[in-house]
This record gives structure tokens, sequence and C-alpha cells, in this order.
């Protein structure tokens, strides 16, 4: 089986002075708006390393909902923010880290299960497996 979804992204003038927008195929993104200062300079407006985050604590959170699925168990919630490092080095920037925080709520877990689980989405959704960074996790769990 394999699955095609696209994205794309139109950019106008130099690195600084210049503007771009972001686009998926579904429509969720539609011509959204970004450039130097919103990666940069903390601007109002999105980038890259922010939509790989969202696609990164998406992906993480349906594969753990799987795993937790497959040990019995089903969680009330799932939520995970996944923060991405951009650093310059002597090539230019590299994404060297995500750091995932994840906060479940799942009545009746059972603590060593969801630990596997946990371990397992980390590593193994399509996204942690893209990436070549540090993947780091902090998980806590209300049950």
């Amino acid at each position: 089986m394999s699955i095609k979804k696209s994205a794309s992204a139109h950019w106008q003038g130099g690195i600084k002075d210049g503007k771009g927008t972001i686009s998926t195929e579904s429509g969720a993104l539609k011509a959204n708006p970004y450039g130097f200062n919103t990666r940069f300079e903390d601007q109002p407006g999105t980038n890259p390393e922010e939509l790989i985050g969202a696609a990164h604590a998406g992906c993480f959170s349906m594969a753990l909902s799987k795993l937790l699925g497959e040990a019995g168990m089903t969680a009330e919630s799932i939520d995970t923010e996944a923060q991405v490092v951009l650093e310059k080095d002597a090539s230019g920037f590299t994404i060297t880290a995500v750091h995932l925080t994840l906060k479940a709520r799942i009545p009746g877990a059972d603590r060593s299960k969801f630990e596997e689980a946990v371990q397992a989405a980390k590593t193994g959704c399509p996204v942690s497996k893209l990436l070549n960074a540090d993947i780091t996790l902090q998980a806590s769990l209300d049950n």
C-alpha cells in the first residue's frame, strides 16, 4: 500500500526581504504566509520547523493510540507537544533534535504497558523514522 500526500511552497524575493506561502493538498493550509521574520525573528506566522513539529506530534499521537489499543487500553486523551530545535552549524542550519512532551489520560492503564507503547510510538511513528535528529520524550500518565 502506498499513500501519497503533498504540500507546496511559493517564495518571492531575497532571503530576508522575501516572503512565501505554504499550502497543503487537502486545503487545511491554504497560502499560509511564512518568511525570514516568522522563522528566525519570532514574528507571527508559520515556519517549516513548526510544521514539522505539528506533523511529528500528530503522527506520534496516532501511533500511540494504535499501540495502546493493541495493548488493551483506550486513551481518554493524548496531548503531545513537539519542540523542534534548529541550530546553525558549519553547513548552515540543521534540525538537531525534537523533544516530545506527552500527557495521556488513560483510565485503568497498566503503567508498564503504557511505557512500552510510548517507546514503540517514539521510534516507530513514520515521522520519527524520517527525522535524522535526536528524539527525546517526557511522558506523564494520568490514570
